[in-house]
């Protein structure tokens, strides 16, 4: 009798300790489980990263791979990203660049519809393109970025923003290493002229006559690059303002033609439509044979030299193609 209650014992002592070993196997698996998953969410809390913007703070993609770039295609191209979708461009540098882009609206105006069914992962633009009520639509579909923008000459600004919300900010510091490099080569290869050299900026629209100053896009570009400007366009963006009700630019009339001499000038047309662009031609077409614009220096000396649009584009791509310019007819091609 007792050998069998020692049995039943030994046996109900052999089940508790079978019984003991499963949940500690189980509470450790458990354990490991949820050690998984607060691994796994901790991982994917690191795919995120907090962008600091005109409208705040945004959390964005730490990879995004679909891009949405409105009226900042130049940036995002700069950096070797291909946007799924862009607004609408004019500017004739972007329009092979920017095949197989999708067009989703225009720069004020993107169509929200259109960029829903594009599914961006991350969206990019400036404030001056974008409202605060375009902003929250567009946020609610991706983590949206806006640049801070006043003036064509915050491009370099405008340009890191894009680049830290892109994760591509080795690829920003080789572009401005790079820019520096060719200013100061410009620069030296310019010598003394650099001092003496005043360059003018004229843009001709289909009924007037403008200059261009200093906070302009291709006013920062000839500032940057050390070029003095005529008095009448060596204006910041509060002076223009003050004298003209305008940040970068002023119309002229042909009585005062004069202010856009210099020792040298670039002039250029631009037409947001085929039409505008025709007519401002005409324009210009006429003004070389006004007898006010014959009598100015920098035409008798055959010093003005027509540029392409990329002078009123904005961004990396632009600025590099106005440094080709400067080096061009300022230095490859200039005669005294």
């Amino acid at each position: 009798m007792r050998r069998l209650i020692s049995l039943y014992f030994r046996g109900f002592i052999s089940v508790l300790l079978i019984l003991s070993l499963t949940v500690a196997c189980g509470h450790g698996r458990s354990e490991n489980q949820q050690k998984s998953t607060i691994e796994s969410s901790s991982q994917t809390a690191t795919q995120m990263r907090i962008v600091t913007h005109a409208m705040g703070e945004t959390r964005v993609p730490l990879n995004p791979n679909r891009v949405m770039a409105l009226g900042v295609l130049d940036y995002v191209l700069s950096l070797g990203v291909n946007p799924v979708g862009s607004t609408d461009t004019n500017e004739s540098y972007l329009v092979d660049r920017s095949r197989g882009i999708a067009t989703i609206g225009y720069q004020t105006q993107p169509n929200i519809e259109s960029v829903l069914v594009l599914s961006p992962d991350l969206i990019l633009s400036s404030n001056d393109w974008i409202d605060s009520t375009t902003y929250s639509a567009l946020s609610q579909i991706a983590p949206t970025v806006l640049s801070s923008r006043r003036y064509g000459s915050d491009w370099k600004s405008i340009f890191f923003t894009q680049a830290e919300a892109l994760g591509k900010i080795d690829e920003y510091e080789d572009y401005m290493e790079n820019h520096r490099a060719r200013i100061e080569s410009f620069q030296q290869q310019m010598g003394d002229r650099l001092s003496k050299t005043q360059v003018s900026i004229v843009r001709v629209y289909p009924d007037k006559i403008n200059l261009y100053f200093i906070d302009s896009f291709c006013g920062s570009v000839l500032r940057d690059a050390g070029l003095l400007r005529p008095p009448s366009q060596d204006l910041n963006a509060e002076q223009a303002f003050a004298k003209g009700g305008n940040y970068i630019q002023m119309s002229i009339s042909k009585e005062v033609i004069e202010q856009a001499d210099g020792d040298i000038i670039f002039v250029f047309t631009f037409g947001s439509t085929e039409e505008i662009e025709l007519s401002a031609d005409a324009a210009y077409e006429q003004l070389q044979v006004d007898p006010l614009w014959s009598r100015l220096s920098a035409v008798e000396r055959g010093k003005v030299y027509r540029v392409p649009d990329y002078w009123i584009g904005e961004g990396p791509l632009a600025a590099n193609l106005v440094l080709d310019d400067l080096f061009k007819y300022l230095i490859d091609e200039w005669e005294d």
